[in-house]
């Protein structure tokens, strides 16, 4: 009997007094008027019962990707914001040359002013500096006290160590699996199987700007392999 009762009830109901809210099952069983602890003081119970359709309780599909995206949205913001400076850090400066060139920095830093430079650095120095995209880079000076129009790329093709230059021959020695390169770059032993890559040195408002070498390799004729 009980069953068949519940089973004619709306849905859903919403019960209030003026002690709190009643469940449905509760406010079936419970009669209107009850006493409180042995009190005679009596409270009025009012329910309503109402009827609200399954399709209203559930937001449909277009509300959950709307959602979806609002969220996706209030995530991704803040995120690309702290990222964007960090990975602005990491990128080198320009130098504001043409062709993608950037300043040559000295051992702290500082830009490379060719001026300044071959009054310290003699005729046959190759001095390692800060090149394209950080990589170890050597600037020369040609026995004519001028500089070379072209840098040399210190990183072994071998296995990526930084090769030092040995003036006492004349040629940078790697000091890893014993690679030699002759006083332009080109290897002239194994294991490494490539010669050192080039770029250009150029010079702007008297500061040494590097710029990357395309064009043929002119140490032994072919297609640069960095390029």
């Amino acid at each position: 009997m009980a069953s068949s009762t519940l089973s004619s009830i709306a849905p859903s109901q919403l019960c209030s007094s003026k002690n709190g809210m009643y469940s449905p099952s509760k406010a079936l069983l419970r009669p209107s008027r009850t006493h409180v602890a042995g009190k005679d003081r009596r409270m009025k119970v009012r329910c309503m019962a109402t009827s609200i359709p399954a399709d209203d309780r559930v937001p449909d599909m277009g509300k959950r990707q709307l959602m979806n995206l609002l969220l996706l949205g209030t995530i991704s913001l803040p995120t690309v914001g702290m990222l964007v400076p960090y990975g602005a850090f990491f990128v080198p400066p320009g130098s504001g040359g043409a062709g993608g060139g950037l300043v040559a920095k000295d051992a702290t830093g500082n830009d490379v002013i060719a001026d300044e430079w071959l009054k310290t650095h003699g005729p046959g120095d190759r001095t390692l500096t800060q090149g394209l995209k950080g990589d170890p880079t050597y600037l020369v000076v040609e026995n004519d006290r001028t500089l070379a129009t072209y840098g040399i790329n210190a990183v072994c093709t071998h296995l990526g160590c930084v090769v030092p230059w040995n003036a006492a021959e004349n040629k940078f020695i790697c000091p890893c699996h014993g690679s030699q390169y002759n006083y332009q770059g080109k290897v002239v032993r194994g294991p490494a199987p490539l010669s050192l890559a080039l770029v250009h040195a150029d010079i702007d408002d008297g500061k040494v700007i590097f710029v990357p070498w395309v064009e043929t390799d002119f140490r032994n004729g072919e297609d640069p392999w960095w390029a």
